[in-house]
């Protein structure tokens, strides 16, 4: 008898240690997102993605940095965080930045409508304009300043405008760290959309959008950020494209819907448009689960037309996804089910 009752005690103390480190191993996500939004509709799924990682304890969204240089894409990203019932997410803008015009569909946070005599926005936001935001670089001090050494997961699916120069950042009221002190003691890695590692189309030498609209930001990300980054490269994207069906049925849920709409003004439906951003949000949150392979370590240079060119090496800090047949269809699933889901918190 007495053995038996400390056969049980001893398999219940199991399951408890069991389940004590299950939980710590499933702690949220600390990240920072990192965004050209409006120049492509795939930074708005991957925002609407995010939410819902938090919504179900995966992940914990510090803030949205923005690199496109609209004075709407600030109060958009305030509009998405509003729809999803976190209005209060800090923002920070690019000062200067690429990328002006206001797109497709920013221009949907500043359309109004009629509710009892009152105007109102259509998608409701506090934040008014770009100028209202403070600047990147500071929000991105004060947001890893706050965090644990080695907690936090940055995900960089625009320009490199900004991290570049948090790099350059001198010590402030927010840290008495450089940039690169910041970054090195409060970063787990990086996590980018950009760059291209097999032929796209037959060309073995693509130069991708995200890198050849600031090559020389991206260069110095790619020579100086000092913790390990992972590349989604633009062949990932291409090969998960997000169904046109799943706007037309899965976003129902309510009449306006934010992420649908941008979907349907940056190009009609039916077209299957690729998840480039949202790749390098699921690797960062669930790197674990197995819907992308990894390459070996190495080096990506970025060199001055903007091609981006992967050397192996045992020390190097940059790797870059993979995706196979049967990944491809798993992962296509979670990325439509993630961004489809309705916001809770």
């Amino acid at each position: 008898m007495e053995m038996r009752f400390s056969c049980l005690a001893l398999l219940v103390i199991t399951v408890f240690l069991f389940q004590a480190t299950m939980c710590r191993a499933a702690e949220p996500v600390r990240l920072i997102f990192d965004t050209d939004i409006g120049n492509d509709v795939d930074d708005v799924l991957a925002l609407g993605m995010i939410h819902s990682l938090q919504a179900r304890g995966a992940c914990h969204l510090l803030g949205v940095t923005i690199t496109k240089d609209s004075d709407l894409a600030g109060p958009f990203v305030d509009a998405i965080n509003t729809f999803y019932l976190r209005p209060e997410t800090p923002i920070g803008v690019v000062r200067p930045g690429k990328t002006p015009e206001p797109g497709k569909f920013l221009p949907l946070a500043a359309e109004l409508i009629s509710e009892n005599g009152k105007s109102r926005f259509r998608y409701p936001h506090d934040l008014l304009s770009n100028r209202d935001a403070p600047e990147a670089v500071g929000l991105l001090r004060k947001l890893l300043e706050a965090e644990a050494d080695g907690s936090v997961c940055i995900i960089q699916v625009g320009f490199s405008t900004n991290l570049a120069r948090l790099l350059d950042s001198k010590p402030d009221d927010y840290s008495p760290l450089a940039g690169i002190e910041l970054v090195r003691k409060k970063v787990k890695v990086l996590s980018v959309m950009a760059g291209a590692f097999t032929a796209i189309d037959g060309n073995p030498h693509y130069c991708e959008y995200n890198v050849v609209q600031d090559i020389a930001n991206c260069k110095k990300l790619s020579e100086e950020w000092p913790t390990p980054v992972v590349w989604s490269g633009f062949e990932i994207g291409i090969a998960l494209a997000y169904p046109s069906e799943s706007i037309v049925k899965d976003y129902g849920y309510v009449a306006d819907h934010p992420v649908a709409e941008s979907y349907r003004r940056y190009e009609a439906p039916p077209h299957n448009r690729p998840t480039w951003d949202l790749t390098s949000v699921l690797y960062a949150v669930h790197p674990e689960r197995g819907y992308f392979d990894v390459s070996p370590t190495g080096t990506i240079a970025v060199e001055s037309d903007g091609f981006t060119r992967f050397s192996p090496s045992a020390d190097g800090r940059h790797r870059y996804l993979k995706l196979s047949e049967a990944q491809r269809i798993r992962t296509l699933e979670a990325l439509v089910q993630l961004s489809s889901q309705p916001p809770s918190k």
